[in-house]
């Protein structure tokens, strides 16, 4: 299995500093904050993650274990192109052809994320498939429902 790329804590907090800031447009269309609460400890979390979003569901893909507190389905706030929003989120674990197809669409929009999933573009800039097949069984896709 190759290994994949993890999110240096520098580039995660410039990210959060960013994105909070006017200066949001720089990394808006393709990063978002998540704001959500602790399960167990009830504390408030703020995450920037990169994101695609279709109609009125975003979708967020993530190796890290925070996806945890929003298992059964959780409300969040998004800071969305500078605007916060409120939405539903569920943890997509099970069904890899659902978490497959949208990280094959999620790539396309923002292919700098490749690497994270282990997965190459061709020459057209699309994800290979095989190569999405065997990362999906190593990420959680987040789908939020947008109120």
């Amino acid at each position: 299995m190759s290994q994949t790329s993890t999110v240096p804590p520098f580039i995660n907090k410039m990210m959060k500093f960013m994105l909070g800031s006017p200066m949001h447009g720089l990394v808006s269309k393709i990063a978002l904050l998540i704001s959500f609460t602790g399960r167990k400890s009830g504390r408030a979390y703020t995450t920037p993650v990169s994101y695609s979003k279709f109609d009125d569901q975003v979708y967020i893909f993530t190796h890290a274990n925070w996806w945890k507190n929003l298992k059964g389905g959780a409300p969040v706030t998004l800071r969305l192109q500078g605007q916060d929003v409120q939405g539903l989120a569920e943890p997509v674990i099970e069904d890899k052809q659902v978490i497959a197809t949208r990280l094959t669409e999620h790539l396309r929009k923002v292919p700098s994320d490749a690497p994270y999933y282990g997965v190459t573009l061709d020459k057209s800039g699309n994800p290979r498939a095989e190569e999405v097949e065997k990362g999906v069984h190593n990420v959680v896709m987040i789908r939020v429902r947008l109120n």
